[in-house]
């Protein structure tokens, strides 16, 4: 009964919302309610979906202030010279444009947090895609995708979680799949070029002079999260270039290095970024106004999202959907319950989160497949392969946010990316593959 809610509720959700016949926020609130009063939790869904907000909470929180931040950054212009120095190496070719975007967010992702990479990537990048007219999916996609496999570093989420739940260094599971992710971020870097081919056929080579706001923005399609040039020349402080940048590296490195929660840090940098640029109480006002609307479209999908995860955790429906999983898994394919994993790792981590699927899933995994000499680091690893398609999923707080700045539609982002997701997925599976099985070649 729970797996055929579980597996009901989620699939129902994708269908609308990918179909577009309900919006994501509608959606992950109104079918999770509707499952649980038909799986009879009526007594105990209001404790469940605030159990969901409150977990959920400081993600939303951390977001907020993390828009709110950058948002005063690109209005004061710290971006502004990145784009031109790009604009002059790019010379208004896509192909160059989507593969540096590619580039830009393998680096930024070294830090280990996607909303990081995709709030400095798409604020340094969204720009030039305006500017030729570019489709903005090629620059959500070939992000999303960088930060997928460059997350698996071990001060990343993934492989940390899959490490603690199998009780292994974090180290051994890393180290070996370095050569895998080399080669999946090749062919991210394949897939961009591609895509910037299918751009550049579409729109040809644009001549550019190498400023980054000499558009009109009557003819680009304006992101909320960017000033207008109507605004621009009150906000831009060049003069504070300096500031602003040593303001958002220390930012970062409070962030590597753990100095206080993220929330937090995010909070304090705005404090200190408006009261920089904007000292004037009344323009204060209007910058936090100019960045409200992305703001509420950001962290009202996170928080409905608790709604969502609350409820299908606290009715043990993720724990059903694992064991079913297991029940149909033949006795003579249990050696090959690495190969297993790494495929189920998709779908799985992409219907639960992270937590529910390594700290619940994978467990049970390892032990059956302990039996026929697989190890819990290789096990470890092998489940590691789904995370390009993870992030696609609904129950990601921060691809909420990637779509929000780039102002695309998040079932057209699932549409247009998950294919490119499950290639990237499998080639890191079949990367992982030979390089395990190359010393028995040799």
């Amino acid at each position: 009964m729970l797996t055929a809610l579980g597996f009901g509720m989620v699939l129902t959700f994708m269908y609308l919302i990918m179909s577009k016949r309900m919006s994501p926020l509608v959606a992950l609130i109104v079918i999770p309610i509707l499952f649980a009063l038909v799986g009879g939790f009526r007594n105990d869904i209001g404790e469940m979906m605030i159990e969901g907000i409150k977990k959920i909470a400081p993600t939303g929180v951390m977001l907020m202030f993390a828009i709110l931040y950058f948002g005063v950054m690109i209005d004061a212009g710290l971006f502004d010279p990145v784009v031109k120095r790009i604009l002059k190496l790019v010379k208004g070719d896509p192909v160059k444009i989507v593969v540096g975007t590619a580039v830009l967010a393998m680096l930024i992702s070294l830090d280990g947090d996607g909303s990081t990479t995709y709030m400095i990537t798409v604020s340094a990048m969204l720009p030039l895609f305006q500017r030729l007219r570019m489709n903005a999916l090629n620059l959500t996609c070939v992000t999303i995708l960088a930060g997928g496999v460059m997350n698996l570093t071990p001060w990343g989420g993934p492989t940390a979680r899959a490490a603690t739940a199998l009780h292994v260094d974090p180290s051994d599971v890393f180290v070996p799949l370095v050569p895998a992710m080399a080669v999946s971020l090749v062919g991210i870097l394949l897939l961009a070029w591609y895509l910037g081919l299918r751009e550049r056929k579409r729109l040809g080579i644009v001549t550019l002079d190498g400023h980054a706001a000499d558009w009109n923005p009557d003819l680009d399609t304006a992101s909320d999260n960017l000033p207008t040039l109507a605004d621009s020349e009150d906000t831009k402080r060049p003069k504070l270039l300096w500031i602003n940048a040593a303001l958002t590296l220390g930012l970062m490195t409070a962030l590597v290095l753990g100095v206080l929660p993220l929330p937090v840090l995010f909070m304090i940098g705005f404090a200190f970024a408006l009261v920089i640029n904007y000292p004037d109480l009344a323009e204060q006002r209007r910058r936090i106004g100019n960045h409200a609307g992305n703001v509420l479209a950001v962290v009202s999908l996170i928080f409905a999202a608790g709604i969502f995860t609350g409820i299908l955790s606290n009715t043990g429906m993720v724990e059903a959907m694992s064991r079913s999983f297991l029940a149909v898994i033949p006795d003579a394919w249990g050696p090959y319950l690495a190969v297993i994993t790494a495929i189920a790792s998709m779908p799985f981590t992409f219907f639960m989160s992270n937590d529910a699927f390594y700290f619940g899933v994978l467990p049970i995994l390892s032990e059956a497949a302990g039996h026929y000499g697989i190890t819990p680091v290789e096990m470890a690893r092998a489940s590691l392969a789904g995370q390009p398609v993870h992030l696609l999923s609904p129950l990601v707080p921060s691809t909420y946010l990637l779509v929000g700045m780039a102002n695309v539609d998040f079932a057209d982002h699932q549409r247009f990316t998950l294919k490119w997701a499950v290639l990237i997925s499998l080639v890191l599976m079949f990367a992982s593959l030979a390089l395990a099985l190359y010393p028995l070649a040799s």
